[in-house]
């Protein structure tokens, strides 16, 4: 069972550095050019974009401000709690 519990940490881990990465990608105004630039861009767009528009329906702007991505990656931080002490409680 523990190595279950390290590999569930690990894949949300993983999906917290992706959305962290996709938020300091939101501060490049323009998508880059070149072609290993625009895949990674694609990539952490298309990977987290399902995710967060979940929470963009709830989370309102406020003005130019978007704050689900914070929450996001907090009701994420949170699930991943809950479910390795439940794997650990095993």
């Amino acid at each position: 069972m523990d190595i279950l519990t390290q590999y569930v940490n690990a894949v949300f881990t993983v999906f917290i550095v992706i959305i962290f990465i996709r938020i300091l990608l939101s501060w490049v105004p323009n998508p880059p050019t070149g072609r290993v630039m625009s895949a990674l861009w694609a990539f952490f767009h298309e990977s987290t974009e399902w995710y967060l528009r979940s929470f963009r329906r709830i989370v309102p702007s406020i003005g130019m401000f978007d704050f689900s991505p914070i929450v996001a990656l907090i009701a994420l931080y949170v699930s991943n709690v809950v479910v390795v002490r439940v794997l650990e409680a095993l």
